[in-house]
């Protein structure tokens, strides 16, 4: 069977996959696995009960049955348009202008299969092929400011890969008075002297807020000097908020959140409990919305519904915002304290160095000096039982052959219980101790 150029680039090996593959391996298996690779949220009582009790009042109100008389916008009987449930987007309007101000419409929120799938969209629109102003043709890429970046992002082109990334600097950092942290943060030197951002041959800015997956959460001061220099360069700033504010607000540090005509920002239903509805939502200028429309009716014909129809009502009267900031902020603060301490006690006297816990639901480790590569350590780590992801893969746009440090980072997520977390722990601070032990 022959696949086209398109084909051939989908049926090609990438860590988006084999993460995704991994996951659902380790579900199917009848032996125990430490789940501490993947992205899927928690399951956190309080969330679930809301989200059950909000699922059953969809079934006594009508919104599974098609009811000519029904005023119910959610009824999944229908399609909705292309841009997305209009009631989810008419309630979503009115949060954000209430909480933010921001003076939006309708205009301005279209929903996505998945911020997956959003990304998708807003990569392909941004990244690739453009005619210039002289009828020539312009390859333009997606600007990461900030690498490592999410696993996700890198094979989203339709045609090749299409980013340019800046390696950040790295600052040893104390974290509740401990040494043995560090935070990454954005060198706007490098970036500022970018060949292809002087030349125009970029096409938008994008980083995630915080970061997947390093948990890194960037300052307001970062965040203001690259809408400045968005705007400079006539260039959209994306901003992927899917641990972000004010959902799921998996944020710890005392930041804010902005939008301006200027700026794409991203959310997801997937980390405040509910991955499986596939509900991302893109807030933007008019000609955005209108553009990933019109890419909805092409590709799926309109976005699903259901999740839509169970964050309305959670939507209009403030409940989404109240469990994320009372609910899953501090659940995640709690797992991120207990596997450092975990870590620390397995690891302590070794070199291990852990990115600051700013927020999302992951840690980023770093072994430096380790005598294999992180990916090879992740196919031992897989033999005993134990999923993370190794660092490799979080660096679109950068040639890492040379960058050691790309070589010697995981991802680990905190959102297993701690039975979970305290075994897996075990296992990398066991074979971790192993290869420093077996090269002195």
């Amino acid at each position: 069977m022959k696949f086209s150029k398109f084909g051939q680039k989908f049926i090609q090996p990438t860590g988006i996959s084999q993460l995704m593959d991994d996951l659902g391996d380790a579900l199917k298996s009848d032996q125990p696995v430490n789940m501490l690779g993947g992205g899927n949220p928690a399951r956190i009582e309080a969330v679930n009960e809301l989200f059950l009790q909000t699922y059953q009042a969809l079934g006594n109100d009508g919104s599974f049955r098609e009811d000519i008389n029904s005023t119910a916008t959610s009824s999944m009987a229908n399609y909705s348009n292309p841009q997305g449930d209009a009631g989810f987007i008419d309630a979503l309007v009115g949060f954000f202008n209430r909480h933010y101000d921001w003076n939006l419409t309708s205009e301005n929120i279209a929903l996505t299969n998945g911020s997956q799938n959003a990304f998708f969209y807003l990569f392909n629109l941004f990244g690739g092929a453009f005619t210039d102003e002289q009828n020539e043709s312009v390859d333009k890429s997606i600007l990461l400011p900030l690498t490592p970046e999410y696993i996700g992002y890198s094979d989203v082109h339709v045609e090749g890969q299409h980013f340019t990334a800046v390696l950040p600097h790295i600052d040893e950092v104390t974290h509740n008075g401990e040494e043995g942290f560090f935070k990454y943060r954005v060198d706007f030197d490098a970036l500022e002297n970018l060949p292809a951002l002087k030349e125009g041959r970029i096409g938008a800015i994008c980083c995630s807020r915080p970061t997947n997956p390093t948990g890194n959460v960037l300052t307001d001061e970062e965040m203001a000097h690259l809408a400045e220099i968005a705007k400079r360069y006539d260039v959209p700033l994306i901003i992927d908020n899917a641990y972000g504010m004010p959902f799921p607000n998996i944020i710890y540090s005392d930041v804010t959140l902005n939008w301006d005509d200027n700026t794409i920002l991203c959310f997801s239903l997937s980390k405040i409990g509910l991955p499986g509805v596939r509900t991302g939502i893109i807030v933007a200028a008019p000609e955005v919305i209108a553009a990933v429309s019109a890419m909805n009716a092409v590709v799926n014909l309109s976005p699903t519904r259901f999740g839509a129809s169970i964050a309305t009502p959670l939507v209009e009267n403030n409940a989404i915002k109240d469990l994320s900031d009372n609910d899953i902020k501090p659940f995640y603060q709690q797992q991120a304290k207990t596997a450092v301490t975990l870590l620390k006690k397995e690891l302590g006297d070794y070199p291990l160095v852990i990115h600051k816990p700013e927020g999302a639901i992951f840690l980023w480790l770093w072994f430096k000096d380790l005598p294999i590569s992180t990916s090879e350590l992740y196919e031992t780590l897989k033999e005993k039982g134990t999923l993370i992801v190794p660092s490799e893969y979080f660096f679109p746009g950068v040639d890492i052959s040379d960058y050691k440090h790309a070589h010697e980072c995981i991802r680990m997520s905190i959102a297993a219980d701690k039975d979970t977390l305290t075994k897996g722990i075990a296992v990398i601070g066991e074979v971790v101790r192993g290869l420093y032990d077996g090269a002195k």
